[in-house]
Formats: C-alpha cells, structure tokens, sequence
C-alpha cells in the first residue's frame, strides 16, 4: 500500500510540474488568418535593363525559401455592368506573332526580389512598344502553409478569394 501511495505521489508531482512558457508560435492554418502580400507594379521593360525589371520585398516582409511567389500580368480592363474589370493572366504568357514568333513575360525570383522579363525567340529591339511599355504586374507572396493546401495558384482569383485580409499594394 505504502508504494501504491508513494508511486501515486510522484506521479502527482510529475504531472504538476510546469517550467517557463516558450514563446508564442505563429498561428497555423485551422481558425488562423494567412495574409498573403501582395504588391502591384508598372514598368517598362527596357533594353538597358535587358527587357527587365526587379522587384525588391520590401524589408519589414519576410519571404520564407518554401514561400511561393507568384506574378501576374494585367492583360486589360474590360467594362463589366458592375464597372471595369481587370483581368490577370498567370506568367509565364506566351504571345505569338503572325509571322510565327513569340514573345513571352517570365519570371524568377529569390527570397529577396522577382526579376520579371521578356524573352522569346525574336530580337526584342523589333517587338512592338505594346510589350515593352507601361506593363502592370501584380506579385503575390504566398506563405508555404496557404501554397500547399491550394492547389490552384494559376488563377489569380482563387488566390486572392483564399486570401481576403491581402492587402494590395500599389508601387510605382
């Protein structure tokens, strides 16, 4: 009896023990918000740039290497009966000339910046101003956790239906 009693008081003890809280964790997926960052750029792909231009995140956001960064090209604006509608098409875009050449808007990126550029299978001092002027680019960063329980991240309306606390930011 007395080890019965001695077993049930360190065990009592070992149960009660409770050492100083760890700091707080992120908050995870169920019952949590994920806020993405999203950012909208216009610029020009110039050939000084090598038909290019580069992204920097800006420093108070922390991209994660498992992040997903996604970008988008506004392709136009059309007049919906609620208004003007834009409409985002996911890169890489191909556009393919009569002649049987293509220009297309491309990307990669690091946990620091995007490089979005021109490329194609044509001299790009030939390809007409439309594709090298005044382009509005929309760059989602996409946290690991939201990326793998979404697996459609080509429709940029699926991303930011999932993601209704991003907050678009306009940068000129």
């Amino acid at each position: 009896m007395k080890k019965i009693s001695y077993l049930l008081i360190v065990l009592l003890s070992l149960i009660a023990c409770e050492g100083d809280r760890g700091p707080q964790g992120p908050q995870g997926i169920d019952g949590g918000v994920i806020l993405g960052n999203v950012y909208e750029i216009n610029r020009d792909l110039l050939p000084q740039n090598n038909y290019s231009t580069v992204f920097e995140f800006p420093l108070d956001i922390e991209v994660f290497e498992s992040d997903v960064v996604l970008v988008y090209l506004l392709e136009e604006v059309v007049n919906d009966e609620g208004g003007p509608v834009s409409v985002w098409t996911p890169l890489p875009q191909s556009f393919f000339f009569d002649d049987g050449n293509q220009v297309v808007y491309t990307y990669n990126h690091t946990y620091f910046d995007v490089n979005i550029f021109l490329d194609g299978n044509v001299n790009l001092d030939t390809v007409p101003d439309e594709f090298i002027f005044n382009k509005t680019f929309r760059i989602a960063i996409i946290p690991a956790e939201f990326a793998e329980n979404n697996p459609n991240l080509n429709s940029y309306e699926s991303v930011m239906q999932t993601m209704p606390d991003a907050k678009i930011i306009k940068i000129d």
